[in-house]
């Protein structure tokens, strides 16, 4: 066996091994927030009137605004992808500049969102929120957990894009070595499956 093929042969075997350490964590955060979705099942059935008018403070359109823009940054994320695989490094790369300039997007509105709440006393432990009905207080509490822990998430996506384009630009990721570039992209989906999920739960229930 030649060089070239054992270098071949030890490459697709990190691949595999990365494409594995990587399902496994995604399995991990499906555990996460699935547990985190039954506690929301819960409170809700028990609270169901309070949880109606809690959601009543949201903006629809501030959610599905930001549905929109994670969804295009799905597609732009696994656009990436197929152009690395087909060897336009150029072009992998811009569509992940997109994707993180959409992120940045998400982030941006939530902010605004958060901000509002805040100006209003619906945060946990503001006075105003104490106030409030039990069910209410479980709903924002949920809420800023729920949605903030999926921020964290999308920060890191960030974190983890910006250095696929710093390797893609130094030569470590390319058309033969895209495995990096792939397990950030289905860790992107991830994070954009879970707000799909996060969306109907908090700014649909009426």
């Amino acid at each position: 066996m030649s060089g070239r093929e054992r270098q071949g042969d030890a490459d697709l075997a990190a691949g595999d091994r990365g494409r594995i350490g990587m399902w496994l964590f995604i399995c991990t955060e499906i555990l996460l927030f699935g547990g985190l979705f039954l506690l929301y099942s819960v409170y809700r059935y028990k609270h169901q009137a309070d949880f109606h008018a809690a959601s009543l403070n949201l903006s629809r359109f501030d959610g599905t605004l930001n549905t929109l823009v994670l969804i295009t940054s799905s597609l732009t994320a696994a656009l990436a992808v197929h152009e690395l695989r087909g060897g336009r490094t150029a072009k992998a790369r811009l569509f992940i500049a997109f994707t993180i300039l959409f992120a940045l997007t998400f982030l941006t509105v939530k902010g605004f969102e958060w901000g509002e709440k805040f100006t209003h006393g619906l945060y946990p432990d503001a006075a105003h929120l104490l106030s409030l009905p039990r069910g209410q207080i479980l709903y924002f509490g949920l809420y800023f957990t729920m949605t903030g822990l999926h921020a964290v998430h999308v920060i890191v996506g960030m974190g983890l894009f910006g250095y696929a384009l710093r390797s893609m630009s130094r030569g470590r990721v390319d058309a033969d070595h895209p495995i990096y570039v792939e397990n950030v992209t289905l860790f992107w989906h991830l994070v954009d499956i879970i707000w799909i999920f996060l969306f109907p739960l908090f700014y649909l229930i009426s």
